[in-house]
């Protein structure tokens, strides 16, 4: 009798492009056993029973100390991605929020910068790299990943 197969499962992320100008604000990962040392975006996984909205309002007050409204949020692009699982990424760029962006999780985060869109840093996570050079593009959807 055949084994019975695991049931798949698909993990969701949220990623804010919080944007001040030509620079947007980035944070370096620390500790967390993925890609510790590189740049990526205020983010996080949407929890069970929780919008995409609520989870990013979530995760950017957790994480940076910030308040965003829904209303505000503009949604850039939704990324198909296989990394160390496979997930779908929800990328909302926000100009306007409440606070100054702090480091707020120090166990997760060693740094949290200002860069010019035009000059991203080298270690930077390459899909997050990938979503903000093609941000204006108008294309919503992107697989990364994929081989």
């Amino acid at each position: 009798m055949d084994k019975p197969k695991e049931k798949f499962t698909l993990h969701v992320a949220v990623y804010l492009i919080p944007i001040k100008g030509n620079e947007v604000l980035l944070s370096r990962r620390y500790q967390t056993g993925w890609m510790d040392g590189y740049y990526s975006l205020i983010a996080g996984h949407v929890d069970g029973n929780e919008t995409i909205s609520k989870a990013m309002i979530r995760e950017a007050y957790e994480e940076s100390g910030i308040k965003i409204k829904n209303k505000d949020l503009v949604p850039i692009k939704a990324v198909h991605r296989k990394s160390n699982y496979e997930y779908i990424d929800f990328f909302f760029r926000i100009e306007k929020w409440r606070g100054v962006p702090k480091i707020t999780e120090s166990d997760k985060c060693d740094d949290l910068r200002w860069f010019a869109l035009n000059k991203l840093p080298k270690n930077i996570l390459p899909s997050v790299k990938k979503v903000l050079i093609t941000q204006n593009d108008k294309i919503p959807f992107i697989e990364f990943g994929w081989k």
